[in-house]
C-alpha cells in the first residue's frame, strides 16, 4: 500500500463518514476501548526509509515489523532503547530472523507501550523525532524532523505516542535510537512487595547502572546495563543472586508472557515510585523502579481507581474480556479541562471522528 493509497482510502471514509479500523498486525488489538469501523489495513505500507547510525536515527514506514528494525539497528550495535513489546509470535529471544511480519512501527507508537528499559531510558514519545501524519480528512501532515534540535512548530509527534491512531494514520515515524550497552547481568533477590519498592527507591537515588526491574511472587529481579567496569562494580555492591538467564526472563517481561501476566482482568497501575501499597487485593507484579504497579483478578474498577488517584496515578484496564471491555473505560476518566483540550484536537485532526472511534475514548 502507498501513501497515495492511503490518503484516498481517509479521503473516502471522511466523505461518506465511515468508520475506519486502522490495523498493521493487530499485536495490540487487545488494548483500549472495542474495536469498531472498516479494517484499514497498513501493514503494506512498509521499508526502511532512513537509517543514519553515526546521527542516532531511523525513519520507517508504518507497517514495518519491529522486528526488521530491530535486526537493522542490531547489525551496528544500536536499539529501540524504550524496548516497545511485541506481542506477536515474532518476538524471538534470538532474534537473528529479520521477519517482515508481526508487530509494526505504527502499533508500536500509536500504542504508545514501553518494556523494562523504560524506567532508565524514557518513554516511546521521548524518542519520536517526527511523523508524518494522515489525518482524518486525508491531509498530509509532517511534524518534527530528524535532528534533535529540530523545534519547528507545534510538538505534535510527541503526541501521536499514545493516541491510538484516533488522530491520524502514522504513515512514516523517524525515531531516535542508542547504543546497545556493553554489558548487563540480571540479579535477583528475595523480597517482600513493600520491601522490594523501599529498595528500588533507595537504589534508584544511587548512581547505578539499573536499567529494569521486576518483582513477582517474592522474588525481585534488578538488571543493571552500561559500562563493563560499572556493571561489575554495581553487582558487587549490591549483592543478590546472580541468575544465568537474564535475556529470556526480561523478554518475557517485555511480552507479557512471564506467569505475572497470566490472570485477567489485568490492571495497570502508574503511581509515583515511592507510593505505599494500594488498599486493593491482587498485585501480581511491579516494575520500573515501583512506579509501574500490575494487578489481577476479579478487581472494582471504581476501588482501584479511587486507590491509584489517592495515591498521585491512575489505573488502566490494560487486558481483560470483552464482556468487561464493553462495560468498564479502559482509560481513567479524563478531568473537564482535560476533556475539553482531548475534544478540541479530536476535531482539528478528525473533524467527522471516523479513525479508531472509541477506541481512546468513548465519546471520539
Amino acid at each position: 500500500m502507498t501513501r497515495d493509497e492511503i490518503v484516498a482510502a481517509i479521503r473516502a471514509a471522511h466523505a461518506g463518514r465511515t468508520p475506519l479500523r486502522l490495523r498493521g498486525a493487530g499485536s495490540k488489538d487487545f488494548y483500549g476501548g472495542l474495536l469498531a469501523g472498516e479494517v484499514l489495513d497498513l501493514s503494506g505500507h512498509r521499508g526502511i526509509v532512513a537509517y543514519e547510525p553515526t546521527e542516532l536515527y531511523l525513519s520507517a514506514k508504518c507497517g514495518t515489523s519491529l522486528a526488521e528494525i530491530e535486526a537493522v539497528l542490531a547489525e551496528h550495535g544500536q536499539m529501540l532503547a524504550f524496548e516497545p513489546p511485541h506481542f506477536s509470535a515474532n518476538a524471538t529471544v534470538d532474534r537473528q530472523i529479520p521477519a517482515k511480519t508481526g508487530a509494526t512501527l505504527g502499533g508500536c507508537l500509536a500504542a504508545g507501550l514501553a518494556g523494562p528499559r523504560r524506567m532508565q531510558a524514557g518513554a516511546v514519545r521521548d524518542f519520536v523525532l517526527g511523523v508524518t501524519l494522515v489525518d482524518g480528512r486525508g491531509q498530509v501532515l509532517d511534524f518534527g524532523g530528524r535532528v534533535m534540535k529540530n523545534v519547528a512548530g507545534y510538538d505534535v509527534s510527541r503526541l501521536i505516542a499514545g493516541s491510538l491512531g484516533t488522530l491520524g494514520v502514522i504513515a512514516e515515524a523517524t525515531l531516535k535510537v542508542l547504543p546497545k550497552p556493553v554489558a548487563e547481568t540480571t540479579l535477583a533477590f528475595a523480597c517482600a512487595a513493600d520491601e522490594a519498592v523501599r529498595r528500588l527507591n533507595d537504589w534508584g537515588a544511587q548512581p547505578l547502572p539499573l536499567s529494569a526491574a521486576f518483582w513477582h511472587d517474592g522474588r525481585l529481579l534488578l538488571r543493571l546495563s552500561g559500562a563493563a567496569a560499572a556493571v561489575d562494580a554495581a553487582r558487587r555492591r549490591l549483592g543478590g543472586e546472580l541468575t544465568v538467564d537474564g535475556e529470556k526472563t526480561w523478554i518475557s517481561v517485555r511480552e507479557q508472557t512471564h506467569p505475572a501476566f497470566a490472570a485477567t482482568p489485568l490492571w495497570r497501575v502508574a503511581l509515583p515510585s515511592t507510593a505505599p501499597a494500594l488498599a486493593v487485593d491482587g498485585l501480581c507484579a511491579i516494575e520500573w523502579g515501583g512506579a509501574l504497579r500490575w494487578y489481577a483478578g476479579d478487581i472494582d474498577a471504581a476501588a482501584i481507581r479511587a486507590a491509584a488517584t489517592a495515591a498521585g496515578g491512575h489505573a488502566t484496564l490494560y487486558r481483560a474480556p470483552e464482556s468487561l471491555r464493553c462495560r468498564v473505560d479502559p482509560f481513567t476518566p479524563l478531568a473537564p479541562a482535560l476533556l475539553a483540550l482531548h475534544r478540541r484536537l479530536k476535531k482539528v485532526f478528525d473533524p467527522a471522528g471516523i479513525l479508531n472511534p472509541g477506541r481512546l475514548y468513548a465519546e471520539f
